[in-house]
């Protein structure tokens, strides 16, 4: 098998035949051996009948039906599993990444050499609420996370098996895999490409899911956060020691301070200090206990291969 395409799906049922035919079509003009993986993540709609019936008409076309709704990161990581070709592309199921930019992507890693490239976004994002926070967080987990090739890059890629080895050898519950890529090392390049808006509906990911999303990531490849309790701290004890000094010579020269004032801010000051640390603290812990308890990322209800 030469080529595996892993696609995750939830409710895309009215862009399923567009994403098949042209995933297809793009397929085609690699190799004649390939497998597209179409992972359902616990649709509720009809994704996974018709994904059945196209099946039934070309057996290339795989589908791994998960036991409920695991989430975006843990669908790939199924696919992943399941996949059986020398390269193995990740790509999202909304037509958001072009498929046609696979025979770009396979091209770049096969002349080259590479063991992983990854589409490169090039185009601005439109003036809308989740546009704009995406993109904020691609800079912020770019400065964060020490990756400085990170800027608009998502999990639309092609990796060999060696990658694919050493992404699924990470055990952790509370992934996120272009940074999982990214930390593997090996030889990469990326492929920059347009990113198309949606074929049909509304994306699915709820932003209080991209919220969650983007803290998994930055907890997960960066210790800025714990950092950030740290100087708080070190700030904290400062204008307290200075406030300290203030008061002493005040008393010293023989005037008070007037009210209250004073004493207020500086309880409100570290009292939210020390909720900040609490916070960040405690997301650390949660996650400590989500590794701790070592679950799987996922259940498959049938893989229809």
């Amino acid at each position: 098998m030469e080529l595996s395409v892993v696609i995750p799906l939830y409710n895309e049922a009215d862009g399923v035949a567009e994403l098949v035919s042209r995933t297809t079509n793009a397929l085609i003009q690699i190799h004649k051996e390939y497998e597209i993986i179409m992972v359902d993540d616990g649709s509720t709609d009809n994704t996974l009948a018709l994904l059945l019936k196209i099946r039934a008409k070309n057996p290339l076309i795989k589908v791994l039906q998960l036991s409920k709704n695991f989430g975006h990161q843990a669908a790939y990581t199924a696919g992943m599993h399941e996949a059986k070709g020398k390269y193995i592309a990740l790509m999202d199921g909304d037509l958001q990444d072009p498929p046609e930019v696979i025979v770009d992507l396979y091209d770049k890693i096969f002349s080259e050499d590479l063991d992983v490239v990854y589409g490169k976004r090039i185009n601005p994002p439109k003036i809308s609420r989740r546009p704009i926070l995406t993109k904020s967080f691609h800079k912020l987990f770019k400065r964060l996370s020490g990756f400085p090739d990170m800027d608009n890059v998502g999990n639309f890629s092609i990796m060999n098996r060696r990658a694919l080895k050493a992404i699924l050898s990470f055990q952790e519950s509370v992934r996120y895999l272009p940074g999982l890529r990214r930390l593997i090392g090996y030889q990469q390049g990326f492929v920059e490409y347009e990113r198309s808006p949606r074929f049909s509906g509304t994306s699915k990911m709820r932003i209080s899911q991209l919220l969650s999303l983007s803290s998994d990531a930055i907890f997960s490849f960066s210790k800025v956060p714990i950092k950030i309790c740290l100087y708080l701290g070190v700030i904290g004890i400062i204008v307290f020691f200075l406030a300290g000094v203030y008061t002493l010579i005040a008393k010293l020269m023989g005037f008070a301070l007037l009210g209250w004032s004073s004493t207020v801010l500086a309880i409100y000051f570290l009292g939210s200090i020390q909720l900040t640390f609490m916070g960040v603290i405690g997301e650390y812990v949660y996650r400590i206990y989500k590794e701790s308890q070592k679950r799987p990322l996922y259940f498959v209800r049938e893989f229809h291969q």
